[in-house]
């Protein structure tokens, strides 16, 4: 369109409906948020449409089958801002095509909770009602009915009160503290409870409590600066009781809003110690983390295992949970490689065989020594024939007496620490496993959740010792250690002959 070819009159028409565009654009800022398209951002390798926001997503819609969730992550990657979306989408009643969460068809009453009045005004109060001009925030400037003040926090606001579109009604957003203790939760109902940071775990339970006659829905949404807090272990534990919980994790590399320029000065900034939490919400385990190593210094991209590197598996069997744990050996740089896992629980022997045998049935294993108990009291030398009976080749790791785990630990720890053992990043129970391995107060290791890690141990100590190739198989039947001498155990343990 040639705008001087336009009348008078076509002109200031074509002013008016770009005022109100933007307009629309500028009170209306919920509107752009997860886009279909995007902006390419510079320095991003991906723009910053909806797709290119999958965990940010994924957490949305599995509102609509779990009553509990967290978004544990970095900072910077928008966690805050998603918890804050959902709850403006409840409370306008809207929802975009693509939503597949948690719906309400009425008004609803949330709760909004933060650690300090100060901190919320400060951060999620600027992002509902906009920086410089009430209406330009996440609430739409035409569903803003009234506000009251926060007692308390000069500027804050306590309640927000908010038109619900489709019926014409209110809903609130009502603010709350931790700093006002679990009583301040006591005797009400709501349907949405946001918790922004991480909140003690008896007012979580609390705040549960609330949306247990409404059908409503509890998410977190923090940064796990505190470690493995009560709060966080309720949700990184596999729970026992079977209750459905919802956990993901963000990091940096997760998020197309950060460019390489900016990760790299904010990664500047932060103490090494911390960087995995700020960058991907792995909680910080401190003076308990048995493995105190970045998982960037570990982690590797998966590859194809030369058929020239000997491999081996190391076996934790038991019945409420089964593990096994594959590594190839690159003989030339002294390094493991895990490459695959099986965790599994609660089944037959026959069943973690046949898994194990799929991975190469040539591949000899090493075996937990104390693992052949099983719970039922069955002996080594039974567990072993029982497995063998069903085409394993196994033996039993050692040394097995006092003292052998803190061996194994060493061992482990020497090949973490100098870069020799990697690995792939699709093992994701070793990794769980990993971020959760820690002593307690009295320096005693938290045997919980600790299966892979076990394997890992044997594999380090014993691996070498029956490693092999397939062809080495066909055409020696020898391991890896009686035909390259110079590759020994640095501990000098290893199999009994």
């Amino acid at each position: 369109m040639n705008i001087d070819n336009l009348s008078r009159e076509e002109k200031e028409q074509l002013y008016v409906l770009k005022e109100e565009l933007a307009n629309r654009i500028k009170f209306n800022y919920i509107d752009t948020i997860f886009p279909d398209k995007g902006e390419l951002l510079e320095g991003c390798l991906k723009d910053t449409s909806r797709d290119n926001y999958p965990k940010h997503i994924e957490f949305i819609n599995a509102g609509s089958t779990y009553t509990e969730r967290a978004f544990i992550a970095g900072n910077r990657t928008g966690k805050t801002m998603c918890g804050l979306y959902e709850m403006v989408r409840h409370c306008i009643g809207v929802y975009p095509k693509w939503w597949k969460g948690k719906k309400f068809n009425r008004p609803v009453q949330c709760w909004l909770v933060g650690d300090r009045g100060d901190t919320i005004r400060d951060g999620m109060q600027r992002l509902l009602m906009g920086r410089t001009e009430q209406g330009t925030g996440m609430i739409p400037k035409d569903c803003i009915v009234d506000t009251s003040s926060l007692q308390g926090t000069p500027g804050g606001i306590g309640i927000y009160y908010i038109k619900h579109i489709p019926t014409g009604r209110t809903s609130k957003i009502i603010v709350k503290t931790y700093n006002a203790g679990k009583n301040a939760f006591e005797s009400a109902e709501v349907d949405v409870a946001m918790l922004d940071e991480e909140v003690p775990l008896d007012i979580y339970v609390e705040v549960q409590m609330r949306v247990l006659t409404t059908g409503g829905t509890v998410y977190l949404t923090f940064t796990p600066d505190s470690g493995l807090t009560d709060t966080v272990l309720h949700f990184m534990e596999k729970p026992e009781d079977g209750a459905p919980r919802f956990i993901v994790m963000v990091g940096w590399n997760d998020v197309p809003h950060l460019s390489e320029e900016r990760k790299k000065n904010l990664l500047a900034t932060i103490p090494l110690h911390m960087r995995d939490v700020k960058t991907k919400g792995t909680p910080y385990l401190g003076s308990g983390a048995i493995f105190p190593i970045s998982e960037s210094n570990l982690v590797c991209d998966p590859f194809k295992i030369p058929d020239y590197w000997p491999r081996a598996y190391s076996f934790d069997p038991g019945w409420n949970k089964t593990a096994a744990l594959w590594g190839a050996y690159d003989i030339e740089s002294d390094t493991w490689y895990c490459y695959s896992e099986m965790y599994a629980g609660q089944a037959e022997a026959e069943i973690h065989a046949a898994s194990i045998k799929a991975r190469g049935q040539w591949i000899d294993g090493i075996a937990d020594p104390h693992g052949s108990k099983n719970g039922k009291g069955v002996d080594s030398e039974s567990f072993l024939e029982a497995y063998e009976r069903l085409g394993l080749n196994l033996t039993l790791a050692t040394p097995s007496g006092a003292g052998s785990v803190e061996i194994g630990l060493q061992e482990v720890y020497s090949r973490l620490s100098t870069g020799r053992l990697k690995i792939f990043s699709t093992l994701r129970n070793w990794l769980y496993e990993y971020r959760m391995y820690r002593r307690n107060d009295k320096g005693a290791i938290v045997l919980k959740h600790n299966h892979l890690m076990d394997c890992t141990r044997y594999l380090m100590l014993c691996g070498l010792s029956v490693a092999k190739t397939y062809e080495e198989e066909e055409q020696y039947n020898k391991p890896v250690r009686q035909r390259y001498s110079q590759n020994r155990d640095s501990t000098g343990y290893g199999i009994e002959e």
